[in-house]
């Protein structure tokens, strides 16, 4: 496996507040981590920065060696938090904008995942529910041949029934040698598809290790041990 994303030293401040506070971090090829942590310990901006939307204090993020910047958005497929389609736009528009904007854009894959959720691409957004519209905006990100895919709650919008076959999306759709780092509440619906966890409290990561590592040597679930971390 050869090192993916490196994260160094990295400072981001608020209003004179630390939402990262010195975060270091190395994800390597191949692997499948969880972005861990309670509202307001860091996700959403260590995944913003990365994704070169905000701009760190102090530090160092390098994706393949590229800071953020065109070079390293060509490798990244990133979904955000929330949705930003226009309503008027049929699916098939986004499917075409996506297919010229990005050169790795897999059409056929997103077709064919449409099709598996039963999706007409034919349909304005605003005539679908927000889970399905969750769902299109998925199906976009996984279609591209990415190497390094960040997930901002891929799962928290769609119906307990739909997530085993969203989170069979995520790992079914994507290269062995790209990455996946997933940022998520609901830690027991993914955790057995992770490899690897880290754990952010405060601006600070304060575990980083393997899902089987935890269950050896913790005797627990990252479920249970998340819980343990961050007890109120």
């Amino acid at each position: 496996m050869s090192e993916l994303l490196t994260i160094n030293g990295l400072c981001k401040y608020f209003d004179g507040r630390a939402a990262l506070d010195d975060v270091n971090l190395h994800l390597q090829s191949g692997r499948i981590y969880g972005l861990l942590g309670p509202n307001g310990s860091g996700k959403t901006t260590l995944i913003k920065i990365i994704n070169g939307l905000l701009v760190p204090q102090r530090g160092e993020v390098l994706i393949e060696g590229y800071a953020p910047g065109p070079e390293s958005k060509a490798l990244v497929s990133y979904l955000p938090d929330k949705l930003y389609f226009n309503n008027w736009m049929k699916v098939v528009d986004l499917l075409d904008y996506y297919g010229d904007f990005y050169a790795d854009f897999d059409r056929a894959r997103a077709d064919d995942m449409l099709n598996r959720l039963h999706i007409d691409p034919s349909m304005k957004m605003k005539a679908l529910s927000k889970g399905t519209k969750e769902k299109v905006q998925l199906i976009l990100v996984m279609s591209r041949r990415a190497k390094l895919y960040i997930l901002d709650e891929p799962i928290g919008g769609v119906d307990p029934a739909a997530r085993d076959y969203i989170l069979e999306t995520i790992i079914g759709n994507y290269d062995p040698g790209a990455t996946i780092l997933i940022s998520t509440h609901l830690i027991s619906d993914i955790e057995n598809v992770l490899d690897e966890v880290i754990f952010l409290k405060e601006g600070h990561i304060v575990m980083a290790a393997g899902v089987d590592d935890i269950r050896a040597h913790e005797g627990k679930s990252v479920d249970e041990l998340f819980r343990e971390v961050f007890r109120c």
